[in-house]
């Protein structure tokens, strides 16, 4: 199994899962067009994506669904809740599959174990993802870590965590007041100090890869989130892989 990220960011969210025959995107948050150019790096082609996994509504990661897997033919797996909050606005994908926030599935070759997490949607889930061997866990878009969310990440292979934000930038910037809040509430988005206290909680000993994701442009640096969750694994910072809104973050096997 491997994984790559496509772009991390406030402009578009998406990752790829790779296993032999299966492929699954993680969110689409960029447009259409954007999404085939950004498939084309990693060498693959559109019709091997096998599904489509949506954490949430907001644009950022819903962006390029409807009309991708339209386009494409793939299937689309979201909650009740997330179907709820797109359909007044968007063009649903032809093949949209309700899932169960606390229920896995599985996907080709791949099981699928979404999980709740709190953030400012209807129902937003994140994911753990595995061949059978392995685990990719991936938490963005999480404004706390909940005693659940700590449970369903332990003993992962390999971690994509957001690390959205650095609390002093992020209170120096000029945000309004109230976004300031909002990003740093219990609804909003994890900041470095707050993954890096997950790896303090969760067994490790299994751990390949740590990427940072969802870093926010204006209120973090790809150094500082770096070295928030390296101090949390006594590790070298080089080790710790950075997602960018542009390039995203290239294969890692598990």
């Amino acid at each position: 199994m491997r994984f790559a990220s496509l772009g991390s960011g406030s402009r578009g969210n998406s990752l790829v899962v790779d296993a032999g025959d299966t492929r699954l995107l993680l969110d689409c948050g960029f447009s259409a067009r954007s999404v085939l150019v950004r498939l084309a790096r990693l060498s693959l082609l559109p019709e091997e994506i096998t599904g489509i996994l949506v954490t949430h509504e907001h644009s950022d990661h819903i962006a390029g669904v409807s009309r991708f897997a339209g386009r494409f033919g793939i299937p689309v797996y979201m909650t009740r809740g997330t179907h709820a909050a797109m359909s007044p606005t968007a063009d649903m994908p032809a093949e949209c599959r309700l899932i169960d926030a606390h229920a896995s599935f599985s996907v080709g070759g791949l099981e699928v174990t979404p999980f709740p997490v709190p953030h400012d949607a209807r129902e937003a889930v994140q994911f753990v993802v595995s061949d059978g061997l392995c685990r990719l866990g991936v938490l963005t878009d999480c404004g706390t870590i909940t005693p659940h969310v700590t449970t369903m990440l332990q003993g992962c292979h390999a971690l994509v965590l957001e690390c959205n934000h650095d609390p002093d930038l992020l209170a120096a910037s000029d945000y309004p007041d109230m976004l300031k809040q909002r990003i740093a509430g219990d609804f909003g988005h994890l900041g470095n100090a707050q993954a890096a206290s997950l790896l303090r909680r969760i067994d490790t000993a299994a751990l390949r890869h740590v990427v940072a994701a969802h870093l926010s442009q204006q209120n973090n640096r790809p150094d500082l989130a770096r070295k928030a969750l390296a101090q949390a694994l006594d590790c070298e910072e080089d080790w710790i892989g950075v997602a960018s809104q542009e390039d995203g973050i290239g294969w890692r096997g598990i």
